[in-house]
């Protein structure tokens, strides 16, 4: 008997299409058809409901992550949540629930996990002798305001502690949910202690609902810039990834985000690690089988010849002539729409440990 593998559908609302294999499996599997009728049935009217989305508490051994990476502007990040229910097909951080031996497909964006004890964790950490206050990115690799941030509340309880000790925060996101914390913001920013970068990968409601299925739209993020903005917390935008062929609206973006308030901005161009590789590549199939080949060929370009490398001097910006017109386009937008003008640090000086002791909150 012939095998006939059962071909992958795109689900509604999610990035990916099925749960591609973490690099720790000692084997993948496929469905295919066993003479049974298996293919009409998958395909048909009994064809499998999409994955639910389950969020469930998870253990927290330390809270803030230390980077060492040339090529990223911060030392410290942290992320309430692990997995992001967004399913931003091109997230850098789907390889991470390999290490909880789970997909970087669907699981990562349907098996949500909860930092719930993350503000006491982070506590003890700050209150330590050993602590060197440095600006904290929160969202460095998830999001914090996923559709779980409603219900955790846990970047809120966040937000709050690192008001009350006056340390320094600035956050990425792709959520509205972003807002319901300006009454929280707007008071660090007053002392220079926060900003908030809005992520608008592209203007184009159709491509943002395949690529970003359950991120806010793109007008929605527009309208979270100038409600920071007028709260006067410094917003930038955030047009990364870059895709080749896929969004080249990068201009536009940059014009609308200046338009509603924004006043800094940045850029890189898709990276595919490990297991996104195979997840990005499936969903190019799916979405834009005609110049699938097309987009790969050109990332190859930026990477050296290859699918992804890890080199620090390139892998944020690509090399080659695509990426130095890239680069171009950016620098060139920036400096007509006055982004980037000024770059102001947060400042440090005012970390105050001692608000963490628990002694203090009483009074």
């Amino acid at each position: 008997m012939t095998e006939v593998r059962i071909p992958v559908a795109a689900i509604k609302g999610r990035g990916a299409a099925s749960s591609v294999a973490n690099r720790f499996c000692g084997d993948a599997r496929a469905a295919f058809d066993d003479g049974w009728g298996t293919l009409e049935w998958a395909s048909g009217a009994h064809a499998p409901l999409p994955a639910a989305t389950t969020v469930l508490p998870h253990p927290v051994g330390k809270a803030i992550s230390r980077n060492q990476s040339p090529d990223i502007h911060f030392d410290y990040g942290l992320n309430p949540y692990r997995g992001c229910e967004h399913g931003c097909v091109y997230c850098y951080a789907r390889p991470t629930h390999s290490y909880l031996d789970l997909s970087a497909g669907l699981d990562f964006e349907t098996r949500i996990f909860a930092k719930t004890e993350l503000a006491d964790v982070l506590g003890r950490e700050l209150r330590s002798r050993s602590y060197v206050p440095s600006q904290i990115v929160i969202g460095s690799a998830t999001d914090a305001y996923q559709p779980a941030e409603r219900q955790w509340k846990i970047t809120r309880s966040v937000i709050e502690l690192l008001a009350r000790c006056d340390h320094p925060l600035a956050i990425v996101t792709k959520g509205s949910g972003v807002e319901r914390d300006i009454d929280l913001l707007a008071p660090m920013a007053r002392k220079n202690l926060a900003a908030v970068y809005v992520t608008i990968t592209t203007l184009d409601p159709a491509l943002a609902r395949i690529l970003e299925p359950r991120a806010a739209a793109p007008h929605r993020r527009l309208r979270t810039i100038r409600a920071l903005a007028q709260a006067g917390i410094p917003v930038g935008v955030s047009v990364a990834p870059q895709i080749p062929f896929v969004n080249e609206d990068m201009e536009k973006v940059l014009e609308a985000a200046a338009e509603a308030g924004a006043t800094n901005a940045f850029y890189s161009v898709l990276r595919l690690p490990w297991e996104l590789n195979a997840v990005f590549q499936q969903w190019l199939e799916l979405h834009y089988p005609q110049r699938a080949a097309r987009v790969m060929a050109r990332i190859r370009e930026m990477h050296g010849g290859r699918d992804y490398d890890a080199d620090f001097s390139t892998r944020m910006k690509g090399s080659g002539v695509w990426a130095q017109l890239l680069g171009q386009r950016f620098k060139k937008t920036c400096e007509r729409l006055g982004l980037n003008r000024e770059r102001r640090s947060l400042d440090l000086t005012q970390f105050r440990p001692a608000a963490l002791s628990p002694q203090e909150s009483l009074f």
